[in-house]
């Protein structure tokens, strides 16, 4: 319609790519780190704090189980990353959890374990966006006012990286996210630097304050309960190890091995900021609770905070407290924590898309989802991921704690199937494997996996009991839906497929060839784009040709008649009445009244039509047309051939009028011999 649209998508996007090019997108592992691990690496950012903020729930004397709940996360999250370079071995071919689980435990589980991670991809995208414009709305007051709309703005600009293809986002996400891991390790180094060798003592900003515990003096399973809360919370540092098994396909060969040495890198990474972080949090004092009741729960100074105050994120305490607040450090480690926590949300732009791409190609998705875009990156998943997760975050105001309660079931889902799925996968081999060394790396990654899928178990039952009520019922009826209507899909895909099959054997199905063509030029009035369809009707050589026009203004159509036949037009032109002024339903009888009356033979109606060059001018013309052509095409035994006839204001779009030749739109009409004409 115009080359503005066009434009626009080239300024943004950038210029299309070949598919041969599509080794030049291909990541190193220096790329692919931070590309595939920013979401499992930014989790430091809120996984250790949520521990926290669920235990004060009973009183900041809780917090001496912090350390254990950690080294649950930790022994959780190292077990995860082991038993998934099993599978970046075993399944390289970016299927993941998908395809682990489909070709070892049936449809149905591949089924759930992709409902699972298409629904957490976008949690992953929403909670990340959204606890990022957090961080700057706590300096910027502007952003904290409007933070849905700051951070739907956040997901439109990552959209629109991601669509130049992944090694430009890749590269341009590379930057922010080391500059996150260096500044957090260092953190991390400096103050355990400043505790053993200095002797130092680290206060951060709220170790003098109080916490009032909202259920005091808890004990037995309500205790118990609490703490598997907070390990469920801390889980949260788990998302997205799964991404790099969904991803091998985008790195450099060889491509197993790299996609299993960038998973240690980033779970030793990962383990060794969280574990700092909650080391240094513990040592510094560090008092977190509820945002929602950070008010009146928070004394400071023997008096409640009141509604002024805000609290401090972990990290930013955890700076403060080993640089001091305020200084250049800790700007940076506040900025680039900020940061990351955007640039998050690209894990699940890279992992969303392939998993849509191959769920499409096995005809659980619309098909649209398997093709690459003009940057070889497969834009509709992207497109779409960014849709879900901007509804997400409007739906819950950009809230972080109610999205975090939805947050991990599905990747703990996933995780579990397909930890099952290996031990399955291992257990076939080893059937038909003699090889003494093969056997024993194959019982090796068995019994890691097998241990992988009883400690993810565990964690989903206690996800499942503690966030349930919270929030997680609403994945849990989100993630069945999901199912339901990838099955749904598949079906239909089936039954087009059974439909449209060709029996073997047969070149040509005679019962499919029409015993004759009757041709149909549908006529408003007598114009240059009328005499150019009845030409190229002649052209086709039907077995009878007839005009139709609609009288919906008997004056009109006698008028319409009068030139007809003062032309000499010898194809016959054939009026049908329209007592109530509807042109598309006349049309539709009289053509079922020629298919009743021959039903092996085969109407083709010509429909002309303008072409113009402005998008406004789309309004204006050929909407009648467009109706018809939508009511025929569900008609049988009726073909619909659209006949253009290119205006003045088209010559814009091709940056040339168009030169008198065959065909032209227009060269002026000339009527053929009249013993070539075909006659009704």
């Amino acid at each position: 319609m115009s080359k503005v649209p066009d434009l626009v998508k080239r300024l943004l996007v950038g210029r299309a790519l070949r598919s041969t090019q599509l080794h030049h997108q291909l990541l190193p592992k220096r790329v692919a780190l931070p590309v595939f691990a920013s979401d499992a690496l930014s989790s430091v950012a809120y996984a250790p704090q949520e521990i926290l903020v669920i235990l004060s729930i009973g009183g900041v004397a809780l917090y001496s189980v912090s350390p254990w709940v950690a080294a649950g996360v930790v022994l959780v999250m190292l077990t995860v990353v082991a038993s998934y370079r099993q599978n970046v071995h075993a399944y390289p071919s970016g299927g993941g959890d998908y395809e682990v689980a489909t070709t070892n435990l049936g449809p149905t589980a591949g089924l759930t374990v992709a409902s699972a991670l298409l629904v957490d991809y976008v949690l992953t995208v929403a909670v990340s966006v959204a606890n990022g414009a957090d961080y700057v709305g706590a300096t910027i007051p502007f952003v904290a006012e409007h933070r849905p709309l700051v951070a739907i703005a956040i997901v439109v600009l990552l959209t629109i990286m991601n669509l130049r293809g992944i090694r430009e986002s890749g590269v341009a996400f590379a930057v922010p996210t080391y500059a996150f891991m260096i500044a957090v390790i260092g953190m991390v180094a400096w103050g355990l630097f400043r505790l053993i060798v200095l002797g130092d003592d680290l206060r951060a900003p709220t170790a003098d304050y109080r916490i009032i515990g909202e259920q005091a003096n808890l004990a037995g399973f309500a205790m118990a309960f609490l703490v598997l809360r907070a390990f469920s919370s801390g889980c949260a540092a788990l998302t997205g190890v799964e991404a790099i098994s969904n991803g091998v396909p985008a790195f450099r060969k060889p491509k197993s091995k790299n996609a299993a040495t960038t998973l240690l890198m980033m779970g030793l990474i990962a383990v060794t900021m969280f574990s700092g972080i909650i080391f240094l949090g513990l040592k510094s004092g560090v008092k977190l609770t509820d945002p929602a009741l950070v008010a009146s729960n928070v004394i400071i100074d023997g008096h409640p905070a009141g509604p002024g105050y805000y609290q401090q994120p972990i990290i930013a305490q955890v700076a403060s407290a080993v640089f001091g607040h305020g200084s250049f450090l800790f700007v940076v480690i506040a900025a680039v924590t900020a940061l990351i926590l955007f640039l998050a949300a690209n894990t699940a732009f890279n992992g969303f898309p392939v998993l849509g791409s191959i769920l499409a190609q096995d005809r659980y998705l619309p098909r649209q989802l398997h093709t690459r875009g003009d940057r070889l990156a497969f834009s509709n998943g992207i497109v779409i991921l960014a849709a879900g997760a901007c509804l997400l975050i409007w739906a819950f105001d950009a809230d972080v704690s109610k999205l975090l309660n939805l947050y991990i079931v599905g990747v703990f889902v996933s995780f579990t199937l397909s930890q099952i799925g290996m031990v399955r996968h291992w257990t076939r081999h080893l059937r038909t494997e003699t090889d003494a060394r093969a056997r024993f790396h194959m019982m090796r990654s068995r019994l890691i996996n097998g241990f992988g899928a009883v400690m993810t178990g565990l964690v989903l039952v206690v996800v499942l009991a503690t966030k349930f009520t919270h929030g997680a019922y609403i994945v849990c009826i989100a993630m069945p839906v999901l199912f339901l209507m990838m099955k749904g899909i598949r079906r239909h895909y089936d039954r087009v497929a059974e439909e449209l099959a060709a029996p073997e054997g047969l070149e040509v199905d005679e019962s499919l060839l029409p015993a004759r063509n009757h041709a149909i030029v549908l006529v408003s009035k007598i114009h240059k784009p009328t005499l150019r369809a009845l030409a190229y009707a002649r052209a086709t050589r039907p077995s009878s040709l007839e005009a139709v026009t609609v009288s919906v203004d008997a004056d009109e159509a006698n008028r319409l008649k009068d030139e007809w036949d003062r032309r000499g037009i010898e194809v016959p032109l054939k009026i049908l009445d329209s007592p109530y002024r509807e042109i598309t339903g006349p049309i539709l009888d009289y053509v079922k009244s020629l298919r009743r009356r021959s039903p092996r033979d085969v109407v083709t109606v010509y429909i002309p039509e303008y072409v113009v060059g402005r998008w406004w001018e789309h309004l204006l013309h050929n909407q009648s047309a467009l109706r018809l052509k939508g009511r025929l095409l569900f008609k049988p035994g009726v073909m619909v051939t659209s006949v253009p006839f290119q205006l003045a204001s088209s010559d814009r779009l091709k940056g040339r009028r168009e030169p008198a030749a065959p065909g032209a739109s227009r060269r002026s009409y000339q009527p053929p011999p009249k013993d070539t004409q075909v006659k009704a």
